[in-house]
């Protein structure tokens, strides 16, 4: 019997048609074909889908809840304070988070910032963030390090205008002294978010009050600048009164070492006061004062034998 051989053209696999035909119903995206080098078998890499695009608010709103907590930020308390979170966008959120960082600011510091402040998550960086940070560092004078010192000493340093509140408080605390060797520092930048009129000068003018002139009272506020931060009624006040009435002290003292009012009435002032009573002792207010608990103690007892040894 004879056989003929009709040549035909090559026709494509059914692999190469459907890679070359995408109208074929049984086309995949296929790419990169291969041997598997373990068992010879033919296999096919396929392209990962592309990534999921979502519209569906619910599951838009759960991606901001999740992003909050991994922040460490408590979501209810967010909502409660700034309603507007519920309409910022994921990608809004993520551009404070970058300005920050851009600032120095940790990512494990954002938690305590954003729950202090929670009208941050819907500030405009470029018109609410960026504006603080060029006062510091250009009318202030930071250098950048510190810029992140300021914020984490004081978070409320970002909710400030800069023209309203910064920028005022500025130059009333240059023209009182803060200028030179007292200037302005990360230390001491939480006094730009106070009040000229509703906390500073009631602040000052309570201790003119007392008796002291007013360049009294300015190096006093220089040498101590947290006397700017305490408050009348419950600091100034109650030390006041002991410092006069209890210990019988010389308001010169307190102009010597206005550094008094940043010790605990209670768990200091009080307490070591007492125990220099109870064993008929007096020392300067500094001394009393400055030193640690365990060096208070110690001479103390020292001071205590010997005057013992002398009454011997």
């Amino acid at each position: 019997m004879i056989v003929r051989f009709i040549h035909l053209p090559p026709q494509p696999s059914i692999l190469q048609a459907s890679h070359q035909n995408p109208s074929n119903p049984h086309h995949k995206t296929i790419k990169n074909p291969s041997i598997n080098p373990k068992n010879g078998v033919f296999t096919a890499t396929v392209s990962p889908p592309p990534p999921l695009i979502t519209t569906d608010s619910g599951l838009l709103f759960r991606q901001k809840i999740l992003y909050l907590k991994a922040l460490k930020v408590n979501p209810t308390k967010a909502l409660q304070k700034n309603p507007n979170f519920r309409s910022t966008s994921l990608q809004s959120l993520k551009s404070v988070e970058n300005c920050l960082s851009s600032m120095g600011i940790l990512r494990s510091e954002f938690g305590r910032i954003f729950d202090m402040y929670p009208q941050l998550l819907s500030s405009d960086p470029h018109t609410d963030l960026y504006p603080v940070f060029g006062f510091l560092l250009d009318d202030v004078g930071l250098c950048f390090f510190d810029i992140r010192k300021s914020i984490i000493r004081c978070p409320r340093l970002l909710i400030c205008s800069v023209e309203d509140q910064l920028k005022p408080t500025l130059l009333f605390l240059r023209k009182l002294g803060f200028v030179g060797p007292n200037k302005i520092t990360s230390q001491t930048t939480l006094l730009l978010v106070s009040s000229v009129k509703g906390t500073l000068m009631p602040k000052l003018d309570y201790l003119m009050g007392l008796g002291f002139e007013y360049e009294d009272v300015v190096n006093m506020v220089l040498r101590s600048p947290g006397l700017l931060t305490f408050s009348i009624e419950n600091n100034f006040k109650p030390k006041v009164e002991y410092f006069l009435n209890e210990m019988k002290g010389d308001l010169r003292d307190l102009k010597k070492f206005p550094q008094y009012f940043s010790y605990s009435l209670e768990g200091k002032i009080m307490r070591r006061h007492r125990l220099l009573v109870d064993r008929g002792l007096s020392v300067p207010l500094w001394d009393m004062l400055k030193v640690s608990d365990g060096e208070f103690t110690a001479r103390l007892i020292e001071t205590t034998l010997r005057l013992g040894d002398r009454r011997l």
